[in-house]
């Protein structure tokens, strides 16, 4: 029994580091990180200015332009929706039946 216990921690510590070489995504290149920015600065984008209260907005629509200047279908790229997640929004706090009946299964 001992042994069975062995040879399976053996095989999965052994397996274990083969999970790292399955990574298939490469980090972009600097000189893609810089051309990048470059267009999104010709595009309109001004990343000097600091706190900027509109930064994402700036950001989405220099992104924007220059999907559209480099012929991007509606695939991928950036977009302006949103998403939620979860119960129902409460408006105003539960009152104790609808406590009672949240933690105390609707008794």
């Amino acid at each position: 029994m001992k042994s069975l216990v062995f040879a399976i921690s053996a095989v999965s510590a052994l397996a274990l580091p083969l999970t790292a070489f399955s990574q298939t995504d490469a980090a972009p290149t600097r000189a893609q990180v810089r051309a990048e920015l470059q267009q999104l600065e010709q595009a309109g984008y001004d990343p000097a200015k600091g706190e900027d209260p509109n930064y994402p907005v700036d950001v989405q629509a220099a992104e924007a332009r220059v999907s559209a200047a480099n012929g991007a279908t509606a695939y991928g790229g950036t977009s302006s929706g949103s998403s939620s997640s979860g119960s129902r929004a409460t408006t105003r706090p539960a009152s104790g039946d609808e406590l009672r009946q949240i933690y105390f299964g609707g008794e």
